[in-house]
């Protein structure tokens, strides 16, 4: 493995010998479209397996009949969508529920950029629950800087998780800026969006533009499609737990990349897919307790 657990990186409260799931967080999970139903099913298992009691996700109707048997223990919402099976619009009223009913949000896996993933998520951010936000609904934020206010003026509660590419077009400038000097980056992040955040890559880094940690763990065999989308549920049911956001996004991307590395040491790094970090989170996990 890649490097040790720092001495002051944060811990899970401990499960109650009385615990029921109710009582150990509940997650609501937003995204997914048509062609990336696999997505939602990526982060709400993580989520599970991050020790999240209950995990809701929303996501287009067509696409729930191809998620649903990648993911048998979750509670599924299914959303109107367009003709192209992306987000509707007219979704925003029926995401209420499990917003109300959730401990944390994580949207943005497989959603797509259209106006139904737009609208959708003005609703998210004004929801008074930690939000973690990843791919498309970066995208949305970095394309608008409306709503990116909002993100910025919205209590302090939010975790974003971007790639180098991703990051760029959130602080306007080229991949390479972001690559240069990666820790003021991260800060600028944090600055820009009045939020905590992620900036992966190699040797992730976590930071709230006053405080940055670079996590030890991880290797090259996590640069594949849907890596993050496991990070993003991690974080999630982090928060639902009542982590603050430093913390559940610190203990998070630790936790992503020991499972990485658990996993790299397995497969080898050529061969690593995402659903090899879902099996070496419980691993990964147990050197929590």
């Amino acid at each position: 493995m890649s490097g040790a657990a720092p001495a002051d990186l944060p811990g899970l409260p401990a499960r109650p010998e009385d615990a029921h799931k109710g009582a150990l967080g509940r997650v609501a999970v937003v995204g997914g479209s048509l062609r990336m139903p696999g997505a939602v099913a990526l982060a709400g298992e993580a989520a599970l397996r991050a020790g999240a009691g209950i995990v809701e996700i929303a996501l287009p109707a067509p696409a729930q009949a191809l998620a649903v048997p990648l993911l048998r223990e979750a509670i599924w919402l299914p959303l109107p969508a367009d003709a192209d099976g992306f987000v509707d619009a007219s979704a925003v009223e029926e995401l209420g529920t499990a917003l109300e009913a959730a401990q944390a949000v994580a949207v943005g896996p497989g959603w797509g950029t259209w106006p139904g993933a737009a609208a959708c998520l003005e609703r998210l951010v004004a929801v008074d629950r930690p939000l973690v936000m990843d791919a498309d609904a970066l995208n949305l934020v970095a394309a608008d800087p409306a709503l990116a206010g909002r993100v910025r003026d919205r209590f302090d509660a939010t975790v974003i998780t971007p790639h180098p590419g991703e990051a760029g077009r959130l602080l306007c400038v080229e991949t390479s800026a972001i690559q240069e000097d990666r820790e003021a980056a991260a800060a600028a992040l944090a600055d820009r969006h009045g939020c905590v955040a992620v900036l992966k890559g190699a040797g992730t880094l976590v930071s709230d533009g006053q405080r940055t940690e670079r996590v030890a763990t991880g290797n090259p065999g996590m640069a594949t499609a849907g890596s993050g989308d496991v990070l993003t549920g991690v974080v999630a049911a982090f928060a639902a737990r009542g982590l603050d956001p430093f913390d559940a996004a610190w203990l998070a991307a630790h936790v992503h990349g020991l499972a990485g590395d658990l996993a790299a040491a397995g497969t080898g790094r050529e061969s690593l897919v995402a659903g090899d970090l879902l099996a070496e989170l419980p691993r990964a996990m147990r050197t929590l307790e």
